[in-house]
């Protein structure tokens, strides 16, 4: 998959992630490796511009001795993720559209 458009879906994935729960930024990580490889410095700038819009929140918590942040999805981050989902007939048909064009070429 090409950078510009796997970037275009890095911000759901991670909403996704938290849709099941609160978590943090190495175990996101490992949630989404079977979807989709993601380096911790793609990951920490993605979650503050989505705290930043208030898509989430976070909260510091001490785990194994030491302090690790969570980050918990928010109504409008919930409502951003249904916005994509409806947009999804968009995509398939734009995906249709190239797919028969290079059927045909």
């Amino acid at each position: 998959m090409s950078p510009q458009l796997k970037k275009g879906f890095l911000e759901y994935c991670i909403l996704a992630v938290l849709k099941r729960g609160d978590s943090y930024g190495y175990q996101i990580i490992k949630d989404l490796a079977a979807v989709i490889a993601m380096p911790e410095s793609t990951l920490y700038p993605i979650l503050k511009r989505l705290e930043k819009q208030g898509k989430v929140t976070c909260h510091n918590e001490l785990a194994d001795g030491r302090n690790r942040k969570y980050y918990h999805l928010t109504a409008t981050g919930q409502a951003d993720v249904a916005d994509f989902l409806q947009e999804q007939t968009e995509v398939e048909r734009i995906y249709q559209f190239i797919r028969e064009a290079m059927e045909h070429a």
